[in-house]
Parts: structure tokens; C-alpha cells; sequence
């Protein structure tokens, strides 16, 4: 299934220490390492078979030439971009602002994330000006616009349950139509690893 659209991808690079930071005290620094790589190489196995690799774009922070990062270009032939400095915000704008038409942008720790939905996250762009997919803890593993705003991206608390209330809000105010094709879950806590060794994939 390649749909023809730009799909970005927000990825850090798995440095010990620095990324899901919140798993150490249930896997260990290691393993929530491991458990980030996981991740993130599932995700772009995910977006070659959702979209063709040269509408694809890995956003890197911590390590922008990291070893996996590197390996993850060559296997996938795509774009590597560094983050921009600033704040969650800042970044996912300028990711979105860069892209030639309407696009998706997408983390890189949603195991439920298939490359059905998201093409139907694109699909819905056809009838609404943004679309998203909500999580469960109050975020979002999705977003995709039309036109870049930067009001959807600033004055929210990021890394909080009050994100996608709040980004709602704001699509509300520019009087546009959101779609949410799906409620979807990442991994973040010790009880998101639980449920991940019995997701089928």
C-alpha cells in the first residue's frame, strides 16, 4: 500500500539515558534504550510500506548522525533532517511548514500505527483542514494540516494530558475541521510495555 503524500517522522536518536526515560525505573537504562530502537525501526517499516520513501522525511534530535539513523537512510533510501532548536512546537511546525502540500507528521512510539490508518488520516484531509489521531494519555501520535498554522503549535503544554484538548481548541478557533479517524495508544509508561508483549504485531 504506497500512498503518494509527505509523512514526517520525529525520532530521537537511542542515546542511554535520554530517551524514554520514564521506562528506566521498570526496564533499566538498557532496555528502554532497546525498547526506543524498537520502536522506532517498527515505525519506519511502517512508513515504507504506507508511502513512497522519497515523500519520507526522519526528523533526528540528540544524535544527527547517529548509526541508526544512518542505517535506517540507507535501508529505507529517505531524507534525513535535523530538528530545528526550540520547543516540540516550533519543531513540528517548521516539519510541517517545509513539506510541498498537505502531509502527516508522526512520533516514532505508536506500536498501533499501520500503514491502513494512516493512510485513512490522509484520506480524511480530503474533507477536513487538520486531521489527528488522539491518544489515550491526552496527546497525539498524529497530526496533519492543510496550511501550517503556527497558533496549533504554541501555547501547548507538551508532554501533557491537556495537549490534544487544547490543539483542539485551537483548530476550533481558526474555524476549522478536524477528523480523528482513530484513538490510539503509545508507550510511555511501565503498563504501556505490559500491553505492548501482547499487541499482536
Amino acid at each position: 500500500m504506497c500512498v503518494e503524500f509527505p509523512l514526517a517522522i520525529f525520532a530521537k536518536a537511542p542515546l542511554p539515558g535520554q530517551v524514554k526515560t520514564r521506562l528506566i525505573p521498570a526496564l533499566g537504562i538498557e532496555g528502554a534504550t532497546r525498547l526506543h530502537e524498537r520502536l522506532l525501526r517498527d515505525t519506519l517499516a511502517t512508513a515504507a510500506a504506507t508511502t513512497s520513501a522519497h515523500h519520507i522525511t526522519l526528523w533526528t534530535a540528540l544524535d544527527h548522525a547517529h548509526p541508526l539513523f544512518l542505517e535506517l537512510a540507507r535501508r529505507y533510501d529517505i531524507e534525513l533532517r535535523a530538528q530545528p532548536e526550540g520547543n516540540l512546537g516550533k519543531r513540528m511546525h517548521h516539519a510541517l511548514a517545509t513539506m510541498p502540500r498537505a502531509g502527516l507528521l508522526i512520533g516514532s512510539d505508536c506500536p498501533v500505527l499501520t500503514p491502513e490508518l494512516i493512510v485513512r488520516c490522509y484520506a480524511a484531509l480530503a474533507e477536513s483542514e487538520a486531521v489527528c489521531l488522539p491518544a489515550e494519555d491526552g496527546g497525539y501520535a498524529l497530526i496533519g494540516v492543510h496550511r501550517p498554522e503556527a497558533s496549533l503549535f504554541t501555547g501547548i503544554d507538551w508532554g501533557t494530558e491537556r495537549v490534544m484538548a487544547q490543539t483542539h481548541r485551537r483548530i476550533e478557533a481558526l474555524g476549522w475541521r478536524l477528523a480523528c479517524p482513530a484513538i490510539v495508544w503509545d508507550v510511555d509508561r511501565p503498563e504501556d510495555v505490559i500491553r505492548l508483549t501482547s499487541h499482536p504485531a
